[in-house]
C-alpha cells in the first residue's frame, strides 16, 4: 500500500467581506448566503510510494500548500480522502508547530512527544539534533528570539531526527543560508537510502530535479502534469513562467523533438547541432575541446533585436552552464518573415565526465520566449583525468617543500 493515498481530493474555503458575515449566515432568519466558495483543491489524486520523494511545483495560489496540510492532517478535505501510513512530521510555513514563548529545549521535547516519542527517546536524540541545528546556546533562550535561520535550522533538525516515515517539507529551506541548505540537501539523501517517503513544495527547481524521484506541476488547484521531475518542471518553465500560450502546430516542428516546446512562434529553431574540435557532428566530446553549438533559426514574423541563447544540463536537469547573444553583447538587428538566422556559440568545454542535454532558444529582449526547446541534443563528455564533480578546471599546480626551522 502506498504510504500516501490522495483520492479524488477537494478542499473548499468560505470566503466572507467581513467578519459579521458569519455570525449572519448563523442566524435563523439569514435567507442569503453571505460567503464566496474558494475551491483551492479540485479533484486531486495522487498515489506515493513508500520511500519515494514527491516534489510539487507550481505557482502561488495553485493549492500546494493545502495540499501538504490535508496530508499532514491539518486540515480536512471538503471530498475525497487522505489516507497516510507512518509517522508524520511536517515542517510547513515559518512560525508553525514551536510556542514562540518556549525555550528551543522545550520545543524539540514538546514537538517529539507529540509525534508520538517518549521522553527518553527525545533525550537520547537531542544531541544530534542540537548538533545538526548549530544554534549554539540559543537552544536554551525563547524560540521568539530566534531569527528566522534559526528557527528553520532547529525545525528541520527536529522533524528529521524523530525518526519520521514520512516527512512532509513546505518551502522552509528557502530561508537557510548556504551552508544549512547545503546540510539539508545531504540529510535528504540520507532519507532516500533510509527509504523515508517525503513531499516536498519548492520554487528552486534545480533541487526538485536533484532530490526528487517524481513530481507534479499545481495550476489551479488541480494537477496539470506529472511524471519525472526534469518533465515536469520543464512544463512548469513552459506554462507557468512563460505566461505564453503554445500554437497548436508546435510540437514537433521540422523534426526536431525536446521534452518541451513553448513560445509563439514569432521565429523557429530549425536545427540545432553540436559540432567537435574538428567541426564534426559528435555525440561524445572531450573535456577540455574546444566545441561548438549551431542554433539555426527562420522567422515567421518581424523582429527586432531577438536574443538566440543555449543551456546545458546534466543527467538529472540541473542547470550547467547557459548563455545567449545578449549576455555576450551581440546585436542581431532586424528580421523579417522569411529571414533565416544562424549562430555559433563556440567555447571550451571544462565539464567533468558526464550525460548532458542542450536547450536551445530564440527570445525577445524582454526574456518571453519565441522558440524554445528543452533537452533537444543530448551528448556525453569524456574525462580521462576523471576529476572529480560537475567541472573539469584546467588547473596549475605548484609545489615547494618548506623546511622546518
Amino acid at each position: 500500500m502506498a504510504a500516501v493515498l490522495i483520492q479524488n481530493v477537494s478542499k473548499v474555503f468560505h470566503l466572507y467581506r467581513r467578519p459579521s458575515d458569519r455570525i449572519f449566515e448563523l442566524l435563523p432568519f439569514g435567507s442569503r448566503r453571505a460567503h464566496a466558495d474558494f475551491w483551492a483543491l479540485r479533484d486531486v489524486s495522487v498515489a506515493v510510494p513508500r520511500g519515494e520523494i514527491l516534489g510539487i511545483v507550481g505557482p502561488n495560489g495553485s493549492g500546494k500548500s493545502t495540499l501538504l496540510q490535508l496530508v499532514c492532517g491539518i486540515l480536512r478535505p471538503t471530498q475525497g480522502r487522505v489516507v497516510t501510513q507512518g509517522r508524520v512530521a511536517a515542517l510547513l510555513e515559518l512560525g508553525a508547530g514551536f510556542n514562540p514563548e518556549f525555550t528551543g529545549r522545550e520545543n524539540v521535547y514538546m514537538n517529539g512527544e507529540i509525534m508520538g516519542l517518549s521522553p527518553a527517546q527525545v533525550q537520547s536524540a537531542f544531541p544530534r539534533i542540537a548538533a545538526f541545528a548549530e544554534i549554539g546556546e540559543f537552544i536554551d533562550r525563547p524560540v521568539k528570539e530566534y531569527s528566522s535561520g534559526m528557527y528553520v535550522r532547529l525545525a528541520f533538525a527536529t522533524a528529521i531526527h524523530v525518526e519520521p516515515e514520512i516527512l512532509i517539507v513546505d518551502e522552509a529551506l528557502a530561508v537557510g543560508d548556504a551552508i544549512f541548505a547545503n546540510r539539508c540537501i545531504q540529510k535528504f539523501e540520507e532519507l532516500k537510502e533510509k527509504k523515508v517517503t517525503v513531499l516536498f513544495v519548492s520554487h528552486d527547481l534545480g533541487l526538485v530535479k536533484r532530490l526528487a524521484h517524481r513530481a507534479i506541476l499545481m495550476l489551479g488547484g488541480r494537477i496539470e502534469a506529472e511524471g519525472s521531475p526534469r518533465d515536469v518542471v520543464n512544463r512548469y518553465v513552459g506554462l507557468v513562467v512563460e505566461r505564453q500560450k503554445r500554437g497548436p502546430d508546435e510540437e514537433g516542428r521540422n523534426g526536431l523533438t525536446s521534452s518541451f516546446r513553448h513560445g509563439d512562434g514569432a521565429s523557429e529553431i530549425a536545427r540545432v547541432e553540436l559540432l567537435n574540435a574538428e567541426g564534426e557532428p559528435a555525440t561524445t566530446v572531450m573535456s577540455g575541446d574546444r566545441v561548438t553549438v549551431r542554433v539555426t533559426a527562420r522567422f515567421r514574423r518581424q523582429v527586432s533585436d531577438p536574443i538566440v541563447g543555449i543551456l546545458i544540463r546534466n543527467r538529472l536537469g540541473i542547470d550547467l552552464f547557459g548563455t545567449n547573444t545578449r549576455l555576450e553583447q551581440r546585436e542581431l538587428g532586424e528580421f523579417h518573415a522569411g529571414d533565416q538566422l544562424e549562430v555559433e556559440f563556440r567555447f571550451e568545454c571544462l565539464l567533468a565526465q558526464q550525460e548532458c542535454t542542450l536547450t536551445a532558444a530564440t527570445q525577445y529582449f524582454d526574456g518571453s520566449s519565441q522558440d524554445w526547446l528543452d533537452d533537444v541534443l543530448s551528448f556525453r563528455v569524456v574525462d580521462p583525468r576523471g576529476a572529480a564533480g560537475v567541472a573539469s578546471f584546467r588547473t596549475d599546480i605548484q609545489c615547494r617543500k618548506v623546511t622546518a626551522s
